[in-house]
């Protein structure tokens, strides 16, 4: 039997147990050796010292600090950086690389639900369920029972505004419907578009034309508020934003002002700020349906997460390369 790499937690120690359940925490230690009751919150206590002097594997999640030179400088073994959540741009510091030290995450799990949540809200906008629902607490009882026009999924455009992990899993989620969807993003061309079987837009063609955009674009200084006033207004009237992503891609004031007009409504589980302050209009207006950054892994899909990571141990452990390994060279435009 190999002897198994020395690894260490690193993360708020409440989540390990959400993200490791026992049968995966079980298949998480047969690849590497690791004690889930030492967490590293941070780097400075004499234990986890100790054990990071000897680690070759950080086993990383939220609330995890940077890991900076110094942290480096304490795990000269360190080989490998297995992140059980998304993004890693809080976390990666240039002496990752520089050390030849891979990095991998598991956004493309946390994508899933993302994707999933986003499908409903699309399906469930397309019908005009949340602005039905608002009617009806005022219009009690309902007459009910007519035919609604201008409402329904069949042939809608649906425009994708990001070709991320979480924008490709809404495209694949999409198939199955009667939809339209359309897709804009500076870094994908023609053919890889007709790869993933949609038409690529110009961001302003894919506004005038979609009556449904859902937002999977990173936070980047490019993309922040990139939808403001005047790509709001090319949106066509009863259009309906999605948001995601980062709440900083779309312009909020502006966003109001439309929603406000009746010329918009909007779907958002991100905001900027987070959370909202308690007198933001977005949480009263009618044609604003909020939730609380819930889109991505909660309750049982964090054991996702953990079993991507545990998943990269055994390939690690086997002589393998991380199947989810960060490309540094796009790094920049991830979310």
């Amino acid at each position: 039997m190999h002897e198994r790499a020395q690894a260490l937690f690193a993360m708020t120690p409440q989540n390990v147990p959400l993200l490791f359940p026992p049968e995966v925490l079980a298949r998480l230690r047969a690849a590497v050796d690791v004690d889930p009751a030492l967490v590293a919150r941070d780097f400075t206590g004499t234990r986890v010292r100790e054990v990071l002097a000897r680690t070759e594997i950080l086993v990383t999640g939220w609330g995890c600090p940077p890991l900076d030179e110094e942290v480096l400088a304490a795990a000269p073994r360190l080989r490998a950086v297995l992140h059980a959540a998304g993004s890693v741009k809080a976390l990666v510091t240039p002496g990752l690389g520089e050390r030849g030290i891979s990095v991998s995450t598991a956004a493309a799990a946390n994508a899933v639900p993302v994707a999933e949540y986003t499908l409903a809200m699309i399906l469930l906008a397309g019908k005009g369920a949340l602005a039905a629902r608002e009617r009806l607490r005022t219009d009690r009882p309902s007459s009910g029972g007519g035919v609604v026009p201008g409402i329904g999924n069949h042939g809608r455009r649906v425009g994708v505004i990001g070709a991320s992990r979480t924008g490709r899993r809404v495209l694949d989620l999409l198939r199955p419907f009667d939809l339209r969807p359309a897709l804009t993003d500076p870094y994908v061309g023609e053919e890889e578009a007709a790869a993933l079987g949609v038409p690529l837009l110009p961001l302003d063609e894919l506004l005038r034309t979609c009556a449904i955009v859902t937002v999977h674009a990173p936070a980047t200084p490019e993309t922040h508020r990139m939808l403001g006033r005047r790509e709001l207004d090319l949106m066509p009237d009863g259009a309906v934003l999605i948001n995601t992503a980062r709440g900083a891609l779309v312009d909020h004031d502006a966003l109001v002002e439309r929603v406000r007009a009746g010329r918009l409504t909007a779907v958002l589980d991100v905001t900027d700020p987070e959370p909202l302050p308690a007198d933001s209009p977005l949480y009263d207006l009618p044609g604003v349906f909020v939730t609380p950054h819930l889109a991505g892994s909660q309750g049982n899909e964090l054991a996702r997460l953990g079993r991507v990571v545990a998943e990269e141990a055994e390939r690690l452990a086997a002589g393998e390369k991380p199947a989810y390994a960060v490309d540094w060279a796009t790094l920049e435009r991830e979310a």
